[in-house]
């Protein structure tokens, strides 16, 4: 994949450490559908529908097993970043006077 998010490598990972490998197969295939938007909604774009996924992935995990810290951490710093990702993504690009 070309949008470089190092939380998918975390959360493929936890998800084998919790057996939950039709969770796997889901994310793969959402990674798959989002491969080919990105030249035509942006990289900004696909990022924050990433991280999106991995949000509900992560707080669905959170419901399933509540005393995991290592589901509660990553859900946090996926949130984090998802909601800074969020906002440049939805920052106006301000032009140049000149009209560049």
């Amino acid at each position: 994949m070309a949008v470089d998010i190092p939380e998918v490598a975390e959360v493929r990972n936890l998800l084998r450490e919790l057996d939950e490998e039709g969770l796997i197969s889901r994310l793969e295939s959402f990674l798959l559908l989002n491969e080919g938007l990105e030249s035509k909604r942006g990289e900004d774009f696909i990022k924050v529908s990433i991280l999106g996924f991995l949000e509900g992935l992560l707080t669905s995990l959170k419901m399933k097993y509540p005393e995991d810290n290592e589901v509660r951490n990553l859900l946090e710093r996926v949130s984090a970043k998802r909601r800074e990702v969020d906002e440049l993504f939805r920052e106006p690009k301000l032009r140049n006077l000149s009209g560049e």
